[in-house]
């Protein structure tokens, strides 16, 4: 059984929803960052960086109370320009985003902290204890969240036929921004929530897809106020912000890697050592892997196909079954000498579009000596791992879609 909370969104009016809502500021360039602050008054940007264009202490603090205080103080200046409002009503909120390529659907609304405690709602990343407590100081400070975690979940055909029906309907919000993702969202009636709620009691598990740090720091936040001796198990604190959105609807991308060096070997060491483990095809075109446990690799302006010896590994757990786990335990640190992934300045990575492209350009330019295309993770190796309540390596998964803070913020304390 999966709870999902409806709540009162603070949202843009609908006049200014495209001018308010933005991507995470870690998307932008300091130059474009700097432009949208400059031309548009109303980037949800400014309450992120209330300090951009101040020449104060705050701006060398980023995570003291003093700072967070100053982005409380915006985003209430936000409301009382009329620029973001109250519904009146609680209600989930159906959001749809449209790509060249994909459309995504889902319903954003409150997850459970219980049920993330239960291991209802799953796992597959660490988490830093120090990203955790300042994001806990964060909520507790600003009292809002406006950037929701992704959630996956079974497909469900009754909630499918829910949305259906409400997407036939006019949307509050239709956009399009200029990375030509066309972005909509209804606001589901008291009936219509009751359905949504009905349909998720029938889905078990949830698992986490993007955001592990901002809803650790939800649970961490609630047991903080519960230890304060203020508890109410009705607030709002008592579930995170978040977008449900059925597993078979998530693009799952690759986090392809690049070294900069051969660790002193030549490309005919490199392949020889490489034969241990996997066959080798040199390719005349290059192109992505098309199965698991393939890996493509690009050096000296030539492509080869790295297809690993499965008979010799037939004992593989869900962590070492993922590509890229294959990849380091095989090739980066026994032979490339990348032993930690977090740290190494010798390995960088690439995910999103024209990989092939951007492989190729670093390595001809000397900037890389080798890059290595993976197979996407799939779902089922991620639920794997969750499952196993293990972890996934560093960088294994790009997932879409990547949600715009803004649209609609959820009130902690109410």
């Amino acid at each position: 059984m999966t709870k999902i909370k409806a709540f009162k969104a603070i949202r843009p009016v609908r006049s200014k929803a495209q001018l308010v809502a933005s991507r995470a500021v870690a998307a932008y360039k300091n130059s474009i960052l700097e432009a949208k602050l400059e031309s548009n008054p109303y980037t949800f940007i400014h309450i992120i960086h209330p300090e951009f264009f101040e020449n104060d202490e705050t701006r060398t603090a980023p995570n003291s109370e003093e700072r967070f205080l100053k982005v409380k103080s915006k985003y209430e200046e936000f409301i009382e320009r009329g620029i973001l409002a109250q519904d009146e009503e609680e209600s989930l909120y159906v959001y749809r985003q449209t790509t060249p390529n994909h459309t995504y659907l889902g319903v954003i609304g409150g997850a459970s902290v219980q049920e993330y405690k239960n291991n209802q709602i799953k796992k597959h990343e660490a988490t830093l204890a120090s990203r955790e407590e300042m994001f806990t100081k964060y909520l507790d400070v600003v009292g809002m969240n406006a950037e929701p975690v992704l959630l996956s979940h079974k497909k469900s055909d009754q909630l499918d036929k829910i949305l259906a029906k409400i997407v036939e309907k006019r949307a509050e919000y239709e956009f399009t921004t200029t990375d030509q993702i066309t972005h909509e969202m209804w606001i589901a009636n008291a009936t219509e929530v009751e359905n949504i709620q009905a349909a998720y009691e029938e889905i078990d598990t949830c698992y986490i897809a993007d955001g592990h740090h901002r809803s650790a720091s939800s649970v961490r936040l609630k047991d903080l106020i519960s230890g304060r001796g203020n508890y109410d198990e009705h607030k709002n604190y008592n579930s995170f912000l978040s977008f449900f959105i059925d597993e078979e609807r998530l693009n799952i991308l690759p986090f392809n890697r690049l070294c900069k060096s051969l660790n002193g070997h030549s490309k005919e060491t490199l392949l020889s050592l490489t034969k241990k483990h996997f066959s080798i095809k040199a390719l005349d075109r290059p192109y992505p892997p098309v199965q698991l446990h393939d890996i493509h690799m690009f050096v000296d302006r030539s492509w080869y196909r790295l297809r690993l010896d499965i008979e010799k590994h037939t004992k593989l757990d869900a962590v070492s079954s993922i590509d890229a786990e294959i990849l380091t335990r095989y090739i980066l640190s026994p032979i490339l000498g990348v032993h930690d992934l977090t740290t190494d300045p010798n390995v960088s990575f690439l995910s999103g579009e024209n990989e092939i492209l951007n492989i190729e350009h670093s390595v001809n330019s000397g900037k890389n000596e080798v890059g290595f295309l993976l197979y996407p993770v799939t779902m089922e190796q991620l639920k794997a791992v969750a499952d196993e309540n293990a972890i996934m390596p560093p960088k294994s998964t790009w997932i879409e879609p990547k949600m715009r803070s803004g649209l609609t913020i959820y009130k902690i304390n109410e």
